[in-house]
């Protein structure tokens, strides 16, 4: 038993592993990939497949798509086509990583260690990362394999498991709690499917466990997104309708018809394993018949957000009293910054918007919030100015400065956004300008690759992890490059004396300069903490091989 418990702890660090490497190497390139993905119903299917696949995780595209949704740069029906998509891959997914020759283990780890130790670019590594944790799977499924063989022997365990394969609701409880538990229906499912490969979990059981993992799966999400905006609320409940709601009723026809499985597959893995795919791929298609439906049912069931009462105001985090214990001022010097942070975050996925439907309510929203920016930085700069006339030492007087400027940068990139983004999409509507469809989609892009950094750089702050300082650092690179590449493409337009592109040519290039710039200003987070991990050089950051 300790072997097993050992075996799925490493399952569920590899997939995560796997996932890691595809959010740290490919994100942005998933993340537009999902929000282009709305022009026909199919291809957000599609789209949330491959990207299931990929990352080894629905619930991870279903975070992605309620972003979207809530920022409005998709639908409530696209948004759910994707979901239902992610479902589905996830399911392909296990069916994939069950088959597992012996040579792809060596091969993969080969390859996968070389390829993280000798590479030279971002990307490279991570492609190492990826492997490496599929091979990781591969050993944590032959491991289930091998210890779980002579638990058949133990009667006290054979009876349980034999118990399963005859209470087919405790074993469905048991199989959502698991999936909830791990945070991954995949690793849930692949257990599952190992166990009942070698006859130590009857099959009838095993397809009551699998139902209820797509059921557990499906609330993870859902769970995730309870802090998020209504429209991303419903369309994660109409997910949990559909697979879960089928789920229960798949185990309700299990109870009642008892089939022979036969037909699913010639063994007890294949059996198991094809019942989950086939379930997920039911409901991706009654999904797209019963989609509407679905998401105005999952409307009525979400409570109206009541409003909030006027007398209750957020408590700032700095406190006077603290000044004389530099760290706990720092900390809560930290965490009012963090605040300022997600503020300006949310006045950035918001700003987009207007470029294409002006909302007087929204733009008030961003001045006010940006108003609410400005005086929490002028309160944490005040409070750490304080700090620094205290006696604190060299390193403290040092964090408190470089916290000072990031709250001075995050303040910038508030303006940048109530001011310059506002202000152009304001000018859009007074003079009813339209970019042109290549121009629109390409500031689109380049607006999500920048809220992407954005979110990394509030981790980094949250976190300190200087991995992920290093990620973003070099993700401000990337960013100037595609800038530089962007500006180029509209000049070539502008060559072609395309009538959109010249009436909107001074917003289309002020607006990509203008994100550019917020994401340096976000970027400047990462910089003390490469400097004291000693990852930044004097004029560039460290190569690779010199950091580790």
């Amino acid at each position: 038993m300790f072997n097993l418990a050992g075996a799925v702890a490493l399952l569920l660090w590899a997939v995560r592993l796997v996932r890691t490497g595809v959010e740290r190497g490919f994100l942005v390139e998933l993340r537009r990939w999902l929000r282009n993905s709305s022009n026909s119903t199919f291809l957000s299917l599609g789209s949330g497949l491959v990207a299931a696949v990929l990352m080894q995780s629905s619930t991870a595209v279903a975070i992605l798509t309620a972003g979207f949704v809530s920022a409005g740069t998709l639908t409530a029906t696209v948004g759910l086509s994707v979901l239902l998509g992610g479902d589905l891959g996830s399911a392909l997914v296990a069916k994939l990583l069950i088959l597992s020759p012996t040579w792809v283990i060596p091969a993969l780890l080969v390859l996968g260690v070389s390829l993280f130790l000798r590479g030279k670019q971002k990307n490279t590594r991570q492609i190492g990362r990826i492997l490496i944790g599929l091979a990781l799977i591969f050993v944590a499924l032959g491991m289930i394999r091998t210890t779980t063989e002579p638990l058949k022997e133990v009667a006290g365990l054979t009876a349980i498991l034999t118990y399963l394969g005859n209470d087919y609701f405790t074993a469905f409880v048991i199989g959502a709690v698991f999936a909830w538990a791990a945070h991954s229906s995949v690793a849930a499912v692949l257990l599952i499917v190992t166990l009942a490969s070698n006859g130590a979990l009857p099959i009838s059981g095993a397809m009551a466990l699998i139902l209820g993992a797509n059921f557990g799966g499906a609330m993870i999400a859902f769970a995730l997104t309870l802090a998020s905006i209504r429209q991303a609320r419903q369309v994660i409940l109409a997910n949990v309708l559909l697979r879960g709601g089928g789920a229960v009723a798949a185990m309700a026809l299990l109870v009642f018809i008892r089939p022979d499985y036969g037909w699913l597959g010639a063994t007890a893995a294949q059996q198991a394993i094809n019942l989950h795919i086939a379930f997920n791929f039911v409901i991706a298609l009654v999904g797209q018949i019963l989609a509407r439906p679905v998401l105005a049912l999952s409307t009525l069931l979400l409570p109206v957000e009541p409003a909030r009462p006027q007398e209750l105001t957020r408590i700032s985090a700095l406190d006077e009293s603290l000044l004389d214990k530099p760290d706990r001022a720092l900390a809560s010097a930290t965490r009012e910054i963090l605040h300022i942070g997600e503020t300006v975050e949310t006045m950035l996925s918001t700003v987009i918007r207007l470029y294409d439907r002006w909302d007087d309510d929204v733009a008030e929203l961003i001045a006010q919030n940006e108003a609410e920016v400005d005086k929490l930085h002028f309160k944490t700069k005040v409070f750490l100015a304080r700090l620094q006339g205290h006696a604190i030492g060299e390193e403290a007087a040092q964090s408190s400065m470089d916290l000072t400027i990031i709250s001075v940068n995050l303040e910038a990139a508030g303006d940048l956004i109530a001011r310059n983004l506002v202000g152009l999409s304001r000018k859009m509507q007074v003079e009813r300008l339209r970019f042109s469809q290549a121009g629109w989609r390409e500031l689109c892009d380049f607006h999500d690759r920048v809220l992407s950094n954005a979110q990394l750089a509030l981790n980094v702050l949250l976190t300190g992890d200087p991995d992920a300082a290093r990620q973003l650092v070099e993700e401000k690179e990337q960013v100037r490059d595609v800038e530089s590449q962007l500006q180029s493409y509209h000049i070539d337009r502008l060559r072609a004396e395309k009538s959109e592109s010249l009436a909107t040519s001074n917003i289309h290039q002020e607006t990509l300069r203008s994100l550019k710039q917020i994401n340096t200003a976000f970027s400047m987070i990462a910089y003390p903490i490469l400097s004291q991990s000693g990852d930044l050089l004097s004029s560039r950051l460290a190569d690779a091989d010199s950091a580790e």
